[in-house]
């Protein structure tokens, strides 16, 4: 009775698409697979939260931007970089079986046969551009670097993660093995993921500047726009593979040959991006301990703190239970069809086909919100979704606002207390880079 009531006060069953089940997508036109457009209004009614989520990347991706511009240097192709690289990486992630593993829910602009929304291409400069940024503050070794990259992602991405998946945002394959361990229901092996990316993804980007123009007295200061482009587009595509190889030693052979947790192995990884960092940084560079005061405020720190508070908001003024996720998520099907995955380790681990609704573990979404709460029926692809109560709503506050005090802490002291922000000119013959602040 309370279910059906709730549906009757927020009405909905007028919700464009509610309760809709399709086997397959049907498009009209290669355009309209390629792009697709949603009402605002709908998925406000919707997924209030998923909205204010997206607009609130589409800012950090405009701010980003604008850094990269009013910076110049090679700042304008490391952001150009990170969209070849975070687009690389979702479009093999959707297509390649063995890791199209998730699902988003539907925005205002959605690529790619519904699977690709666009702020989603934006998240990867939000967190690698801003990560870099204040990285290159600190003015770290360049053997050390990377990894301290992937760190800052990780900080930047665990509001995200966390929120999204429980407002889902998106959902995750059920019976995967690679993402099967969870920390609140995100996959241990996304924070892996970011880590590695990032860390390969700013390898290959200082990589190809030293092969392709030559090493500079300055590693920002941009060389031939021709070849920086060239160098940009490598970046985008080689830090997927680099990623990859960075879960042999510590991913594939603990957890697929010696069933370790998961947790564990990020664990290890995390502690050793920490020492590395933390032994470059014992030897600072004189230059990288200022106290610039407000001047060291900048399009990223504001990105950063709309990043933070957009999830602190979420967490506090919505309810996770009243967001209905409409579109496309895992197949459901019969429960004993199985499929395998081949893992880069060379070994094949089974999981289940499709999405057995009356045995899954998945309890961040239901479908309480349906018309008599039930399930879609076997072979659909498109259907309704709806999100569950916390179990401890009073844990992710302290959980998302721990995080987002650790991170203002750790980002007040890089963007406030390191060194100052370098202004590079526009490109002119014999052109030298001028201090900021």
């Amino acid at each position: 009775m309370d279910q059906l009531e709730d549906l009757n006060r927020r009405n909905l069953s007028q919700l464009i698409g509610f309760n809709e089940k399709l086997v397959n997508i049907e498009y009209t036109s290669w355009l309209n697979w390629f792009v697709n457009f949603r009402d605002p209004r709908e998925i406000w009614k919707a997924q209030p939260t998923y909205l204010m989520s997206e607009w609130t990347y589409l800012m950090m991706g405009l701010l980003t931007f604008i850094h990269s511009r009013r910076v110049g240097g090679r700042y304008r192709f490391l952001w150009l970089a990170i969209l070849f690289h975070g687009t690389f990486v979702e479009c093999v992630s959707y297509w390649a079986p063995d890791i199209d593993n998730f699902w988003h829910s539907q925005t205002t602009m959605v690529l790619l046969g519904r699977r690709l929304p666009l702020h989603i291409m934006i998240v990867y400069p939000a967190f690698i551009y801003n990560a870099s940024v204040a990285i290159a503050r600190l003015k770290l070794s360049s053997y050390v670097e990377p990894f301290a990259v992937g760190l800052f992602v990780v900080l930047i991405d665990l509001p995200y993660d966390i929120t999204a998946v429980k407002y889902v945002h998106w959902t995750w394959h059920d019976t995967d093995p690679n993402i099967f361990d969870r920390h609140y229901w995100v996959p241990w092996n996304s924070y892996y993921f970011h880590a590695t990316f990032a860390a390969s993804f700013t390898f290959w980007f200082h990589c190809w500047r030293r092969i392709i123009i030559g090493k500079s007295e300055d590693k920002w200061e941009a060389g031939d726009y021709k070849k920086e482009m060239l160098c940009s587009v490598l970046t985008g595509v080689c830090g997927m593979p680099g990623g990859v190889l960075q879960f042999i030693p510590f991913y594939h052979p603990l957890h697929d040959i010696g069933g370790v947790h998961t947790e564990n192995c990020v664990v290890i990884l995390a502690i050793t991006f920490i020492l590395l960092t933390w032994s470059s940084d014992r030897h600072p560079v004189k230059s990288s301990r200022r106290k610039l005061g407000l001047r060291g405020f900048n399009e990223c720190v504001l990105s950063l703190i709309l990043h933070y508070s957009c999830y602190l908001c979420i967490l506090i003024f919505f309810k996770p239970e009243n967001e209905v996720s409409i579109g496309i998520h895992e197949r459901t099907g019969p429960c004993n069809a199985t499929s395998s995955v081949q893992t880069a380790f060379g070994m094949t681990l089974p999981k289940r086909k499709y999405l057995c609704t009356s045995d899954y573990d998945e309890a961040y979404f239901d479908f309480h919100c349906l018309p008599g709460g039930k399930a879609p029926e076997d072979n659909v692809e498109w259907y309704t979704i709806c999100g569950t109560p916390f179990a401890n709503h009073v844990e992710y506050l302290v959980t998302i606002g721990g995080v987002a005090w650790i991170a203002s802490i750790v980002f007040f002291n890089v963007f406030f207390r390191s060194s100052a922000e370098v202004v590079y000119p526009k490109p002119v013959s014999g052109s030298k880079k001028v201090k900021a602040n």
